[in-house]
C-alpha cells in the first residue's frame, strides 16, 4: 500500500522534524529530509551546523543565482571559497589543503535531489471546516497552493469519510481540483493587516454536507 505524501509543506510542518534521527530543512522553496545524511555522518563535528539548523529554513546559506553555497574570497589564500559563517559543515572542503580530506562522496548533499521530499509553501492560510451533519468545527493551517483534494487529505484525521461530503463555500460547490483562491475563497490577510485587524477572527468557513455514502481515501 502506497503511503500518501503531500506535495506542499508549511514551515510549521518542517519545524517539527528537528532531531538527528528526523532532520528536515528547507531551502530555496524546497523541503529536504537530511536524516540519512545525519545517520551517515553521526558523530562527525562537521554535522554540527546541520544539526543546529534542523527544522529551519537555510536559504540564506545559498546564492540564489547559482543555487550553490555562498562564496567569498578567502583572506588567507586569495581564492574563492565557500562562505560558511555558521561553521564548516559536511561536504564543504577545508579552507586549506589537507591530506585527510576525502572528496569521494559524490554529489554534495545540497545538490542531491534524493533528499527532497516536497515544496515549501510560499503562503499558508487558515480555514475553518464545519461538518453540518455533526456540527463539529476544525481550524486548519493549509498551503495556499494546495488543491481542495489535498486540503481534504489534511482533514482526514478528523473525519475519515471526508470524501463522502459535498464541500461548499457560501453555498457554492467547490471544485476539488482547484485551490482556495481559484474557488473564490479570497485571501484577505494583507487587507486585515493594513487595517490593524486580526485576520484569524475572520477565518473563512467551508461547510461539509453529507452525501449518504461512506467513502474513505
Amino acid at each position: 500500500m502506497d503511503v500518501y505524501r503531500p506535495r506542499y509543506y508549511t514551515p510549521k510542518e518542517v519545524e517539527v522534524h528537528n532531531r538527528p534521527w528526523d532532520l528536515w530543512v528547507s531551502y530555496m522553496g524546497r523541503v529536504y529530509d537530511l536524516s540519512p545524511l545525519a545517520e551517515a555522518y553521526k558523530g562527525d563535528l562537521l554535522l554540527k551546523p546541520i544539526l543546529e539548523a534542523a527544522g529551519k529554513d537555510i536559504t540564506h546559506w545559498f546564492n540564489p543565482k547559482t543555487k550553490d553555497i555562498q562564496t567569498h574570497i578567502n583572506p588567507l589564500t586569495g581564492c574563492l571559497k565557500y562562505y560558511t559563517p555558521q561553521g564548516r559543515f559536511v561536504h564543504i572542503p577545508p579552507p586549506l589543503p589537507r591530506t585527510d580530506w576525502a572528496n569521494d562522496f559524490g554529489l554534495p548533499w545540497w545538490r542531491d535531489g534524493s533528499y527532497e521530499v516536497g515544496i515549501l509553501s510560499a503562503k499558508t492560510r487558515r480555514i475553518r471546516i464545519i461538518n453540518t451533519l455533526t456540527s463539529q468545527e476544525h481550524t486548519l493551517e493549509v498551503c495556499a497552493e494546495e488543491s481542495m483534494w489535498e486540503i481534504l487529505r489534511r482533514y482526514l484525521p478528523y473525519n475519515a469519510h471526508a470524501a463522502s461530503y459535498t464541500w461548499k463555500y457560501e453555498r457554492v460547490n467547490l471544485d476539488m481540483d482547484k485551490n482556495l483562491q481559484q474557488n473564490n475563497i479570497p485571501d484577505e490577510d494583507e487587507e486585515f493587516y493594513n487595517l490593524y485587524m486580526d485576520a484569524d477572527a475572520f477565518t473563512p468557513a467551508i461547510l461539509l454536507y453529507f452525501n449518504d455514502d461512506l467513502t474513505e481515501l
